[in-house]
């Protein structure tokens, strides 16, 4: 007989992978940049809002809960030189567990389109392709 299976049965074995954000940091650091010579660029210009070394080092090594609100992604895409969008992303994909894509070129109408399509199952997609591959041909012998 099997006992039944616990809380303690379910537990992760290693530590957490690092989140998107921390490793983006920590990248940084690891390619010649201290976590000091961060701090010191580390500042929104807007705000004003700057960010101490034990800040960015606690971003890395233990992060908070919630993710840094916006000035602190600003001071921290100047602290590290990387652009306030690739930290933006890496932020959402650490705390909200979202991947970001870019689709360039198309208006917002295209882009809540495409994001509802990339939500759906592989069947649901071929439903709507053959839909719209359907509309396209009976414009075409309309014409």
């Amino acid at each position: 007989m099997t006992a039944p299976a616990t809380a303690e049965d379910h537990r992760p074995t290693g530590p957490p992978a690092m989140g998107a954000l921390s490793r983006l940091i920590q990248e940084v650091q690891e390619g010649g940049l201290s976590y000091q010579d961060m701090a010191n660029r580390a500042i929104d210009p807007e705000t004003g809002t700057r960010l101490v070394k034990q800040a960015l080092q606690k971003l890395v090594k233990t992060p908070p809960v919630n993710p840094p609100p916006v000035p602190q992604l600003k001071a921290i895409a100047n602290g590290t030189g990387v652009p306030l969008r690739r930290v933006k992303e890496a932020a959402a994909d650490q705390w909200l567990d979202y991947e970001a894509t870019e689709l360039a070129g198309y208006g917002d109408e295209v882009r809540i389109i495409v994001s509802h399509l990339g939500g759906m199952s592989p069947q649901e997609q071929r439903r709507w392709r053959a839909m719209i591959e359907a509309d396209e041909r009976a414009k075409r012998e309309s014409d």
